[in-house]
């Protein structure tokens, strides 16, 4: 098994799997889907990257296409 390495400054990984967002994209009005299990991590880690970067965003748990995890929404 590899160490972890640290996370960059804009990835999320909540559940040990690295997932890239492209955040220059995620504007006013688009949403963002990460499955998860560790839903908390998951939320811990895409707050701190919108409070860095100014955005608000809202969420919901959900299931979409048989994967558990949560959608977030950037708003005004």
């Amino acid at each position: 098994m590899q160490p972890k390495r640290p996370l960059k400054k804009d990835e999320l990984r909540p559940d040990g799997v690295t997932i890239t967002v492209d955040w220059d994209k995620f504007i006013v009005g688009s949403s963002l889907f990460v499955p998860c299990i560790d839903t908390i991590n998951c939320r811990e880690q895409v707050f701190e990257v919108v409070r860095r970067k100014g955005f608000r965003v809202e969420w919901r748990h959900r299931i979409e296409d048989g994967k558990w995890g949560i959608r977030f929404w950037r708003v005004l």
